[in-house]
């Protein structure tokens, strides 16, 4: 998440669920090495790679972004 408030959008296809995260932080997620002591995080963008079949990452014009995540049906 990008902090602060967020929009959730769920879409539905016939092989697909489709995740869209809103959020005003113009920072791209990035793949990082798990905190384990519970410092920094780094487990979620790992999770929704692993878990969708696949993810994109827009930037809006306005500031902030949207994540797209197609989770398999």
């Amino acid at each position: 998440h990008g902090g602060g408030t967020c929009t959730l959008n769920l879409t539905t296809h016939p092989d697909s669920i489709e995740v869209a995260v809103h959020d005003p932080s113009p920072h791209t997620p990035c793949m990082q090495t798990p905190d384990l002591t519970g410092g920094t995080g780094g487990f979620g963008w790992p999770m929704v790679n692993h878990l969708a079949r696949t993810t994109a990452v827009t930037h809006q014009a306005a500031g902030g972004k949207t994540v797209t995540a197609f989770l398999p049906r």
